[in-house]
């Protein structure tokens, strides 16, 4: 995505028209595509979201536009693709239903706007909707198998909003991208952090293929395989924050031997995933390939020391 207004604070810096605007804050600052600004401290991590482009009112959202589709990198992207042409390729839509409205608001507003503004809220997501219905038809021209959204949606024990909500307001976004993406013959991914069993069947129901969590153990893996089994493939690594960040060798393994069992018994539905940054969360890399190892067959239980 592109947007030529905020290209010249798209890096990390301290760039005084954006620290302005934020005065409290004392780090590195960028903007992103769609405006808001974005924080980190001690030039660490990917930072958070400081300030939403829409977060002083609602006045603005008439002139305000997304950023655009930036075809630029598409002869890089369809090199990648053919050097590729034997895998699966799956591509990251750059745009998401939750986490797009949710920094150009702030969460805080945005959790009373779901209450108290509905009809701001829907302008917003038909905006991000015609931007999404327009990625997943480029994903589809340009010869991806299937995209996924990141939206982070619950808590560590509930949805961060009512579910009659989410199902009125956000469902059916996500019903018309599934379809879009089905339609360009693409499957459809979902990403999303915390507790989301209330709306898992939602996600099914209207045709989403693969559900990535990287906590399934919020949910339960035995609770996620029979009620869900056989209906759609969960992707996932061992749970992240209950089983991996224990270290404990056995444990780790069983953990993972079970996922294989219990979403395997359904003839399918489980892909084996890897934590793409385990020392952000300060998993051992020894850790880590004891997981690996089950999952490609090289060690078994029985092989624990």
């Amino acid at each position: 995505m592109i947007n030529p207004l905020y290209e010249h604070q798209k890096e990390w810096g301290y760039y005084e028209e954006a620290l302005r605007e934020v005065p409290d804050f004392q780090g590195e600052v960028r903007r992103d595509p769609y405006g808001n600004i974005y924080g980190r401290l001690e030039e660490k991590t990917k930072g958070e979201c400081i300030k939403g482009a829409l977060q002083e009112g609602w006045e603005y959202l008439d002139t305000y536009e997304l950023p655009k589709y930036n075809e630029a990198y598409e002869e890089e992207v369809k090199s990648i693709i053919s050097k590729n042409a034997d895998k699966y390729l799956l591509g990251t839509l750059s745009v998401a239903v939750f986490s797009t409205i949710r920094d150009l608001r702030k969460i805080d507003n945005l959790l009373m706007d779901v209450i108290l503004e509905k009809d701001n809220v829907i302008k917003v997501l038909k905006k991000i909707e015609k931007l999404l219905l327009e990625l997943i038809d480029k994903a589809g021209v340009l010869g991806f198998d299937g995209v996924i959204v990141y939206d982070d949606w619950g808590t560590q024990t509930a949805l961060l909003i009512n579910p009659v909500l989410w199902r009125e307001l956000f469902k059916p976004i996500y019903a018309k991208i599934v379809k879009e993406a089905h339609d360009k013959g693409l499957h459809f991914f979902v990403h999303s952090c915390g507790y989301v069993y209330d709306i898992i069947e939602d996600f099914i129901e209207i045709g989403v293929d693969v559900l990535q969590f990287d906590q399934p153990e919020l949910v339960g893996i035995n609770k996620l395989s029979d009620k869900f089994g056989g209906r759609v493939t969960f992707w996932s690594p061992v749970d992240i924050q209950k089983v991996m960040a224990t270290g404990d060798k056995e444990y780790i393994q069983s953990s993972t031997e079970k996922m294989m069992t219990e979403f395997g018994s359904y003839g399918g539905g489980f892909i084996a995933k890897d934590y793409p940054t385990w020392e952000d969360i300060d998993v051992k890399e020894e850790w880590a390939q004891w997981a690996r190892d089950v999952f490609l067959g090289k060690s078994k239980l029985d092989d624990i020391d």
